[in-house]
């Protein structure tokens, strides 16, 4: 079975009717309800249901709080190559961008990551543009390998793979994978997706499946909300992380749900997610699941971040750069958007201490 098959169906489900028959008894009901099933999830990813965003959230935060604490774990991406054979009309990566284009050497990513590890972090996420023939697997193990040593976890960002892929990743030391889809609406996505490999809609969705099948402990999931119907794409990212918790319950689950990033050059034609819908969005994937992991990036400036992490985000990145090499290396122009300027280990590190929140370098140790 394929998470294709969730989504199919739902082919014919009339999203828009649903919600505009969502009553403030369905709401109040599934709220509070301690097992959400699909229409629970549709009922408070509804317009009506925001007008008990405030008992949503403090229902999400008490789960937090029994079931999480307050302690969150710090980590920082690492882009290591930003070619891409994929022209995706929204991202700055794509091979149509003209950005400048760099890849690290082995030398330059081991430079990159001992700064990285000097400044406390023990988990990273490597990232690469989506090209296999720039940076083929063999590339990014080898530089999984080489910063082993200095990280409890690695997390890898790439293109798609096969099963025989992630497996070669994990062999060398990654133990984690993120995947996001973009959206799951198959019709914009094609749309989207002008060509490369990426428009192929299946074998993305089923990458994360793939990467559990592989061995990796943590799968994180989500979609860029604004592309096509954001709530369509918050309800099955949920779904999504049900099914591939209820197929492999060993893995750590993460939901992330971010925002359209402008760059240079990007499309227009967007659904604007505004402050309180991301709010309401994040506070149902905490009411589905209370284990799963929520992941925030530097994509939201230091004061939303702030306001959701008593919704029990688990997870969140300081001192980012999109630069290929950023850290080290300096700006050149090869960022794949622009992240908020508010984003250092130290900011970070008040805003949480001002809430009562602490952070940690680590949370897992590879054996």
């Amino acid at each position: 079975m394929s998470f294709y098959e969730v989504v199919e169906k739902y082919r014919n489900f009339d999203f828009d009717e649903y919600f505009e028959n969502v009553t403030d008894n369905d709401v109040l009901r599934s709220l509070n309800k301690n097992k959400l099933n699909h229409m629970d999830v549709l009922n408070l990813l509804s317009p009506t249901a925001m007008k008990y965003l405030e008992q949503m959230a403090q229902k999400a935060h008490r789960l937090s709080l029994q079931h999480l604490g307050k302690t969150v774990t710090l980590y920082t991406p690492m882009y290591i190559a930003n070619y891409c054979v994929n022209h995706c009309v929204y991202c700055g990566y794509n091979c149509k961008s003209g950005i400048n284009r760099r890849k690290l050497n082995m030398e330059q990513i081991k430079n990159e990551a001992d700064y990285i590890a000097d400044m406390g972090f023990k988990h990273i996420l490597v990232l690469t543009g989506e090209s296999e023939r720039h940076s083929p697997v063999e590339y990014i193990g080898e530089a999984v390998k080489i910063i082993s040593d200095r990280f409890a976890s690695i997390g890898i960002e790439v293109y798609p793979m096969e099963v025989e892929g992630y497996r070669h990743l994990v062999e060398n030391g990654a133990d984690s994978l993120t995947v996001y889809q973009e959206t799951y609406d198959e019709v914009v996505y094609k749309k989207v997706h002008i060509k490369g490999p990426k428009a192929n809609f299946k074998f993305r969705l089923d990458a994360p499946e793939r990467g559990a099948m592989a061995g990796m402990r943590s799968l994180s999931i989500g979609a860029l909300l604004g592309l096509a119907d954001y709530r369509r794409d918050a309800f099955f990212t949920i779904l999504h992380g049900e099914y591939l918790k209820t197929k492999y319950p060993h893995i750590e689950l993460s939901y992330s749900a971010p925002r359209m990033k402008p760059f240079k050059g990007s499309f227009e034609d967007i659904n604007p997610v505004d402050d309180p819908t991301e709010f309401q969005i994040m506070t149902v994937m905490r009411l589905f699941d209370s284990h799963a992991a929520l992941n925030v990036s530097t994509r939201e400036n230091l004061d939303f971040r702030k306001h959701v992490m008593p919704l029990g985000v688990t997870k969140l990145s300081a001192e980012v750069t999109t630069d290929v090499g950023g850290h080290t290396l300096g700006e050149a122009g090869t960022n794949q958007f622009e992240n908020n300027t508010d984003a250092s280990l130290e900011e970070v590190g008040k805003m949480l201490n001002s809430i009562g929140y602490q952070y940690v370098f680590k949370d897992w140790e590879r054996f």
